[in-house]
């Protein structure tokens, strides 16, 4: 099992005498440091897998880490094994223990669109850039762990204790609905620990040993449940990487760094600094970047693959002759060496670069894959059917009541539901439950209340099967009895039904599909849905295609050829991001950029860009100053055009030698 390890990493997984930090360089194996420790635990130290609880930050390195260990605990020994998210562990726990905090076990989960719309109505505001900035303080407020009375204290103006103030409405608005938000996963387990101290017990005595991945990616909220969870004698191996602290916009912290060395004395400290990704210039080129930040601990990254290309540095006339450049090396290295499409990846600091780079590989006919583009479970189709699955798990859930009562249309109208607001309102009851009640019906004319009830009795019958009966089944029932198809093509043009139709067939196959793997009822399914939506959506197959990404969205990510593109001042670093800590962020991401490349690394840069429609003049990245002279090989317009007149000379020599040889 240990075999194949090298010292430092055999150091990580064999540590059980205190708290452990693994400070994991990039490319240096943390994932195989992670599921080795998981086998050495459940087979030489005596804790039972379901005793072990692996934190990870996404579902798609979660699933990767549950297939590794599978490997190396087949059958009974991997049994009760917890490898999830930090919100998946969150919504697990809260699962078990929703009544303590006041929630019933089938709370719904919301996602930005429903937030976004709770805090309009909440702060009388169409505004979307507004209300995503309220929705973001509101957000970072409850990361750090801050109560709507404590945000009101910490407001630095006028507009933040607005907010605030709106925080408490968009708080009691959820508990109306049964409601959480993206950050309650992670905000509410922790009130529950310091407010009932044997539903703590219960879980530490469950989880006894804890692996974090990504541990710099941790929010104070993160950090609480962490230390809650593993209790004063820290039964914890953190495994984390300070260079390639990249989210502090999301709420991360890398302070809880520094301050598990704070709240532990004891702590260990490895580092693994071999690289098993990329080529030694590729290395030596990140190690003199990141070496101008101030760092946790010392570490340069080396490896055994060899010495490698130089790091290619190329500087281009304007942002359309750079994207033609990339795409022209592309294609042609990809002719000369065989390659596969999906061996090359554009890496850019913001989506607004990715246009240009768009428009030159659709003009090569080369296939490519936006990173970060929409997502499966944003499409209107799909949202409307989530809606239903919402209300059947959860009927005081009112957001998914408003778009299943009126998706399709069923002659419930507008005037119907405001009346029905208007009584909920007043009577503090959801929407579901104010259609039930006498004093509504009375005052409601027949032909208003009919579909009303209607629909509100379809709903019971379907959640009253859905606790029981397989999902798929239920689904198609579901499906038409709204009948939907009907609907799409009776709303759309022929072409964008077909389209959105087949996204729903999509849909339902794959979740009748994981009812059946899992061996989970439709309302089992409902909120693990709501929660991968949040977290990044389905994984599908990776196509043969150039991958087009943010610098963010590549983290974690690998690919034999990098293209870093846009290196300049004001885009990286990006103009708000020119001095402290957020430098120092910026450089972090540089550093994420070139550590991305297995084989071929190259960097391009600007001497102009269109901004608002003029040309104006940019500057290399300072980080471009920072890299080792001796890793990096220039080309670009000014070497380009004396390589040019070079060669043209040379060929002219040429070709005179050859006539003279002639007249000879």
């Amino acid at each position: 099992m240990l075999a194949d390890l090298n010292p430092q990493q055999r150091e990580a997984v064999k540590y059980l005498d205190g708290p452990l930090l693994v400070l994991a360089g990039a490319g240096s194996g943390k994932t195989r440091v992670i599921t080795r420790k998981i086998a050495y635990l459940a087979t030489q130290c005596g804790i039972e897998a379901r005793h072990i609880a692996a934190i990870t930050f996404t579902n798609k390195a979660a699933r990767e880490m549950r297939e590794r260990v599978g490997e190396l605990l087949p059958g009974k020994l991997g049994h009760g094994l917890t490898v999830s998210t930090f919100h998946s562990l969150g919504l697990h726990i809260l699962r078990a223990e929703a009544r303590r905090l006041g929630y019933k076990p089938r709370f719904s989960i919301l996602d930005a669109t429903d937030t976004q719309q709770i805090l309009s109505d909440i702060l009388k505001s169409p505004d979307k850039a507004s209300l995503r900035l309220a929705a973001a303080l509101i957000s970072n407020w409850k990361n750090a762990l801050l109560t709507p009375d404590a945000a009101r204290e910490a407001a630095a103006d006028e507009g933040q204790r607005q907010v605030a103030i709106a925080y408490l409405a968009y708080q009691e608005t959820l508990r109306a609905y049964q409601a959480m938000d993206f950050d309650d996963l992670i905000r509410l387990p922790v009130r529950l620990f310091r407010e009932h101290p044997d539903a703590l017990e219960t879980w530490q005595g469950r989880l006894r040993y804890l692996l974090i991945d990504e541990y710099q990616d941790t929010n104070g909220a993160q950090y609480e449940v962490l230390k809650l969870l593993a209790g004063p004698m820290g039964r914890f191996t953190a495994v984390g990487d300070d260079d390639q602290a990249i989210y502090a916009w999301r709420g991360a912290d890398v302070e809880n760094l520094r301050r598990l060395k704070e709240d532990y004395p004891r702590l260990k400290i490895i580092p693994l600094t071999q690289n098993y990704r990329s080529s030694q210039r590729i290395l030596r080129a990140a190690n003199s970047v990141i070496a101008n930040n101030p760092r946790l601990h010392e570490k340069n990254l080396w490896s055994e693959l060899g010495l490698g290309d130089h790091v290619e540095l190329v500087e281009c006339r304007d942002d359309r002759h750079e994207a033609e450049t990339v795409v022209m090396r592309i294609s042609a290295h990809k002719f000369e060496h065989r390659t596969r499409f999906a061996d090359y990846a554009i890496l850019y600091r913001g989506n607004h670069q990715a246009r240009l780079f768009e428009e030159a590989l659709r003009e090569a006919k080369m296939p490519y894959q936006l990173s970060g583009g929409q997502s499966f479970f944003d499409k209107a189709e799909i949202k409307d059917l989530i809606a239903y699955l919402r209300l059947i798990a959860n009927q005081d859930d009112d957001p998914a009541f408003i778009r299943a009562a009126t998706t399709p249309r069923r002659g419930i109208g507008a005037a119907t539901l405001e009346r029905l607001g208007d009584h909920a309102g007043q009577r503090h009851v959801s929407l579901f439950e104010a259609a039930h009640e006498s004093g509504f019906q009375a005052h409601l004319p027949a032909r208003q209340l009919e579909p009303l009830m209607e629909f509100c009795d379809f709903i019971n019958r379907i959640a009253f099967r859905a606790e029981k009966e397989p999902a798929g089944r239920l689904l198609e029932e579901l499906l038409a009895a709204i009948r939907y198809e009907e609907w799409l093509y009776d709303s759309e043009d022929d072409r964008a039904a077909k389209a959105k139709w087949e996204n729903v067939r999509d849909f339902v196959d794959w979740l009748a599909k994981k009812g059946e793997e899992d061996e989970k009822t439709l309302i089992e399914l409902n909120q693990t849905l709501s929660l991968m939506s949040l977290l990044e959506g389905r994984e599908d197959a990776e196509p043969d295609a150039v991958r087009l990404s943010t610098l963010h969205a590549a983290k974690g990510l690998e690919y034999p050829h990098v293209y870093l593109v846009g290196v300049e001042e004001e885009i990286l670093p990006h103009r708000e991001c020119l001095e402290g800590p957020r430098l120092e962020e910026e450089r972090r991401l540089m550093y994420v950029g070139i550590t991305r490349a297995r084989r071929g690394l190259t960097i391009t840069w600007c001497g102009k860009r269109k901004r608002g429609g003029d040309l104006v003049i940019c500057e290399p990245s300072r980080f471009l100053l920072e890299l080792d002279p001796a890793e990096v090989k220039r080309a670009g317009t000014q070497k380009e055009s004396e390589h040019t007149r070079e060669d043209g000379r040379k060929k002219l020599s040429a070709l005179k030698a050859m006539l003279g040889g002639h007249a000879k």
